[in-house]
């Protein structure tokens, strides 16, 4: 079984996932921030693949994209760094980037690389439903890699049941349709968003990113999923720490 199915079998609840951007703070940092974020328990790592356009990204996620790019990070590289990764880290990872990036290296090429060094999943923003559906599907499955869609408060009821009968990692749900960056609280919009896909029962569980860095905005996504994806502000503490397992506490101490 996938380790992201694996995962969300647990019947375990207010999960924690952590995304931040290969190649940042340096470029043979990746690989340590990973292994740290596992001993510190996380659930899920999402590893953002850098590119110089990144449109559902805020600020935050653009300058760390910016550096690891100037630090010289590319997917090949990140293959290579991630080769043994598999030999000590056990917990689910997933490839977060845009389309470019994959399409110059080949999209089964890319798939290839991601059974060899144990990626369980993506996250591709700007893929697409209808191209996934009638052109990617058939590879991505070929090759057990989840590939996860996001929907938002935008988002039909009727596509949100199209990703869920067509996907089974688990739904993204974006708490709301801006770019990433950290949030105080969530107003009451947002919480009835979040309540109204919880109360469509789909197959998939859902995970809310966006916005959360503390415990108001963490409680209020793993009241309505099965926990919350926090990207910024972790990328923020590492930028401040340039130590994994500093920024892992202070975001952890932030969440309590």
């Amino acid at each position: 079984m996938n380790r992201i199915n694996q995962l969300f079998s647990s019947n375990k609840k207010n999960l924690l996932s952590i995304y931040f951007c290969a190649g940042n703070p340096t470029l043979e940092s990746t690989a340590n921030v990973i292994r740290t974020l596992e001993k510190q328990g996380v659930n899920m790592i999402e590893i953002g693949i850098p590119f110089s356009d990144p449109m559902a990204d805020g600020i935050v996620i653009q300058n760390a994209a910016t550096q690891a790019l100037r630090n010289g990070m590319s997917l090949r590289i990140l293959f290579e760094q991630l080769r043994d990764i598999r030999q000590d880290v056990k917990i689910p990872l997933i490839l977060m980037g845009y389309l470019n990036p994959i399409m110059q290296f080949g999209f089964e090429n890319f798939c290839q690389k991601c059974v060899e060094c144990g990626i369980d999943g993506v996250i591709i923003p700007d893929l697409p439903f209808k191209d996934y559906q009638e052109q990617y599907r058939i590879i991505t499955e070929r090759y057990n890699i989840k590939v996860i869609m996001l929907i938002t408060p935008e988002t039909s009821e009727g596509r949100v049941k199209e990703i869920d009968t067509h996907t089974d990692g688990f739904i993204y749900m974006v708490s709301s349709a801006a770019t990433t960056g950290a949030q105080q609280d969530f107003d009451g919009q947002k919480k009835a968003y979040f309540k109204k896909i919880e109360d469509m029962h789909l197959n998939n569980p859902l995970m809310v990113g966006f916005g959360i860095s503390n415990k108001a905005t963490f409680e209020a996504a793993c009241k309505h999923a099965s926990g919350a994806i926090i990207g910024s502000r972790f990328v923020t503490l590492l930028e401040e720490e340039k130590d994994p397992e500093k920024a892992i506490i202070r975001l952890k101490e932030a969440l309590k």
